[in-house]
């Protein structure tokens, strides 16, 4: 290992760090430090709706910016995870009260990959609660 990848080692959160300070910015609805944990070349993928693929972190202001507008309560939920070297898995339930007063809770499990500070892609694994109380 060079001096420089020693020092970028030091100066670089953990993986599981990355993912938990875009758990708590989406529980803060701040939407700048949500777009600030993913690469400006990020890879949403879901791949049960291709449609809702999409790439850059003008996808992600857009994606999130709907969710804080639309649900003033809107929490994510870590229900578990596990990080195995770069890559960060969880289970997560999404939920809150849409402005028209109908209830929103999704659960499901992402797969996401992290360097250099910042999520470079994902893959979503969800669906709506069947019970969402």
């Amino acid at each position: 290992m060079s001096v420089e990848q020693a020092q970028n080692a030091q100066t670089q959160s953990s993986p599981q760090v990355v993912f938990e300070r875009m758990i708590q910015a989406a529980n803060r609805h701040d939407l700048e430090a949500m777009v600030a944990c993913f690469a400006p070349d990020f890879r949403s993928e879901q791949p049960f709706y291709p449609e809702r693929n999409f790439t850059g972190q003008a996808g992600v202001r857009k994606n999130w910016s709907f969710f804080f507008s639309t649900m003033p309560d809107f929490k994510a939920e870590v229900l578990s995870e596990a990080v195995e070297g770069d890559t960060v898995w969880a289970e997560l339930h999404y939920h809150g009260t849409q402005t028209n007063g109908k209830k929103f809770s999704v659960k499901g499990v992402t797969i996401q990959g992290i360097q250099a500070d910042q999520i470079c892609w994902a893959r979503l694994y969800i669906e709506p609660d069947q019970d969402p109380h």
